[in-house]
């Protein structure tokens, strides 16, 4: 079987993979781009790409490093506490560490020194994602509006997002309460008195987990590396 290398590279708006919505779509608002190799980023490789409105994205989680222990793992929509089979969840510890992200295809840039570059949006993958392979999402193929899906039928429960700083600008702080609301922290912390912290679009953020909001307490810009 011959070898398979990254066509591509994902830049995003999630520096930190804590943070990150665990699907895609669930962020409009967050955004990425993708970076072809050099051996790909030649502009009849895109020919065509922009009559579409949504692409998928096939990458891995290149920050998972370990290899899994288990075939079963504990998804957080079942709290954490219960087991699926591995191959009957979206669950980054897997074999291979492969992932399907249907993305929005907001433009694709012909010029400059990086093109064809593909800006996206929609994403749910931490900045330097490897991409290994791009396809157009088709509807009439792609959608299935009776599947089951099982414990994963319903979106999650978004709650409110209170501000008790100075927020970021405008379109940093879309993207920081499209994130929080989704409540991104391990499912198995129960506690009300617990902070976090991540890196959202050069911004780092602190919150407190409440019951029914998730409260920013301190946001501030940090220096690029």
């Amino acid at each position: 079987m011959p070898e398979i290398t990254p066509i591509a590279t994902l830049r995003t708006c999630y520096t930190d993979k804590f943070g990150v919505p665990r699907q895609p779509g669930l962020v409009p608002a967050a955004w990425g781009i993708v970076e072809f190799e050099p051996a790909f980023r030649r502009v009849e490789a895109v020919r065509g790409m922009e009559e579409f409105s949504h692409l998928w994205l096939i990458t891995q989680f290149h920050l998972v490093k370990e290899e899994p222990s288990s075939l079963t793992v504990r998804p957080p929509r079942l709290g954490g506490n219960e087991r699926k089979g591995v191959f009957a969840t979206r669950s980054p510890f897997r074999p291979n560490r492969l992932t399907l992200s249907v993305v929005k295809l907001d433009r694709v840039e012909l010029e400059g020194d990086k093109a064809p570059r593909l800006f996206v949006s929609g994403v749910d993958l931490v900045d330097g994602t490897p991409v290994f392979d791009i396809k157009p999402y088709i509807r009439y193929a792609d959608s299935v509006p009776e599947a089951n899906s099982s414990f994963a039928d319903t979106p999650p429960v978004r709650v409110p997002v209170l501000w008790e700083c100075e927020p970021p600008p405008e379109e940093v702080r879309v993207i920081m309460d499209q994130s929080l609301a989704l409540q991104p922290q391990p499912a198995y912390h129960a506690d009300n008195i617990r902070e976090y912290v991540t890196e959202i679009a050069g911004w780092r953020v602190r919150w407190a987990a409440l019951p029914d909001c998730a409260k920013v307490v301190a946001c501030s810009p940090f220096p690029a590396p």
